[in-house]
């Protein structure tokens, strides 16, 4: 049977839960099957729901609530969404705890940071002086704008390779301090920004802070973190 993939949803306007259609493509793409999952649902339905899942992608999003890292929100960090800190905190402590197979892209690398302990860099041009389109790119998300050196020996090499690879970006905010047991997957080439990170200690608890999603179906390494997720959520 395919692996069933639970997809944390975006709180868009005028209450509208969805998700770009890119995530869920890539994982079928890959061979699972995603699943939506809701926002609005208590932590007993979300246990329930959660028992039933293969595996775990936390997609991308609005900023963090720095009060969940120990911090004040400085006046950069942007628009909060309380329901999905809420919903993606609680599968993201349930997925350390029963070692679900999990991929944190963008929001989702930030928030199993958080879940582990770590803390975010609220925003990066006005915390590191760094321009806000190296980061942030104005173009489209399917172009490629910078580089991330893969850490030799780690979970990420085993997936994209060796050396560089070209990804692309759309963030403000970033890991600052690693949380306890993660090991540094990929470091941005531009400014050495945390750019990937797992937990060895787990079957896969993997996180990219940029879009591959937006890149896997062009573009190999990319639909590879895909792949790599529904492999190890496939049941024997």
């Amino acid at each position: 049977m395919k692996p069933l993939i639970g997809v944390t949803p975006d709180l868009k306007p005028e209450s509208v839960v969805g998700v770009r259609n890119q995530y869920l493509q890539s994982v079928t793409r890959a061979g699972g099957i995603p699943v939506l999952l809701p926002i609005s649902i208590n932590e007993a339905d979300m246990r329930e729901v959660f028992s039933r899942l293969d595996g775990l992608l936390i997609t991308g999003g609005a900023d963090i609530d720095p009060a969940l890292y120990g911090e004040e929100k400085s006046p950069a960090c942007g628009e909060l969404e309380p329901e999905r800190d809420r919903l993606e905190m609680v599968l993201g402590a349930l997925a350390v705890e029963h070692n679900l197979p999990t991929l944190g892209i963008c929001r989702g690398c930030q928030v199993l940071n958080v879940v582990y302990g770590g803390t975010l860099i609220q925003d990066i041009p006005t915390e590191l002086g760094v321009p806000m389109d190296v980061h942030r790119q104005p173009e489209d998300y399917a172009i490629v704008t910078h580089g991330v050196t893969v850490e030799p020996g780690t979970l990420l090499e085993s997936i994209v390779g060796s050396g560089e690879i070209r990804v692309n970006s759309r963030h403000h905010q970033a890991v600052k301090k690693l949380g306890k047991g993660l090991v540094l997957n990929g470091r941005s080439t531009k400014d050495g920004i945390i750019e990937s990170f797992n937990d060895p200690a787990k079957r896969f608890m993997l996180a990219v802070q940029w879009h591959p999603e937006m890149l896997s179906h062009e573009r190999p390494e990319a639909l590879n973190l895909f792949k790599a997720l529904v492999s190890a959520a496939a049941r024997d």
